[in-house]
């Protein structure tokens, strides 16, 4: 449940306006100014993770989302998942895209993605955690081979690349063991299709695409757009 926060200035003794720095003509609190920061800096909130943010986002969801809307952005919010992130909004105009420019995920990245999020939505509801090792990943990568490709060298570096590429999203998280990852329920929010029946087709198109090509994020054709790249 959302609540409005209605701004308003904390009070040194006598009346008068604190600032929390000198120059600062702000009104929202220092919680909320945080966990601004905190949506900004990115990639995702974890709500399980950091219960007391999560809190302060749900609690002032339509404050965040109005500041937010003046920088062009949205704010999602994944209850069940616990996960609240930003997007672009789609606006066809000038100066309107992120702040910082988005790098879209290489070949072998997307077509990793795409199949750990049916993973996810396979396991949704079951209480228990989606992983996936380093074998497991290079196998992934290995059935979407180019015909005639027997590199395995260069199958090995592309699994290192995309893990490294996945982890540093948190698409997928460390655990204790060092080529064993958890997939993070972000990644629902990062590649969002109405139906996992739609992804087949996209790792189809996938298959079809040049070994260097990358998933254009900025394509309305595609049903997979990373939020937070």
């Amino acid at each position: 449940m959302s609540t409005t926060l209605q701004p308003t200035a904390e009070q040194r003794p006598g009346g008068t306006e604190r600032s929390l720095f000198d120059g600062d003509t702000g009104s929202f609190p220092l919680e909320l100014r945080q966990a601004l920061v905190r949506l900004l800096r990115g990639p995702y909130i974890d709500g399980a993770s950091e219960p007391a943010l999560w809190t302060t986002i749900l609690n002032h969801a339509v404050s965040l989302q109005q500041y937010l809307s003046e920088i062009f952005l949205l704010l999602t919010i994944d209850s069940e998942r616990k996960i609240a992130l930003l997007s672009p909004a789609g606006i066809d105009a000038v100066h309107t895209q992120p702040i910082v420019a988005r790098k879209p995920l290489r070949r072998e990245e997307t077509l990793l993605a795409l199949r750990l999020r049916v993973l996810l939505d396979r396991h949704a509801g079951t209480g228990t955690d989606v992983s996936i090792s380093r074998a497991g990943a290079r196998e992934i990568l290995a059935e979407h081979r180019q015909p005639g490709n027997v590199d395995d060298k260069r199958l090995d570096e592309q699994t290192d690349a995309a893990l490294a590429r996945l982890l540093n999203l948190k698409l997928i998280l460390p655990t204790e063991l060092p080529t064993e990852y958890r997939v993070s329920n972000a990644l629902a929010l990062a590649l969002p299709f109405d139906s996992i029946e739609q992804i087949p087709a996209y790792l189809a198109a996938l298959d079809k695409s040049e070994p260097n090509e990358s998933l254009d994020t900025e394509s309305n054709d595609d049903a997979a757009q990373e939020a937070f790249l």
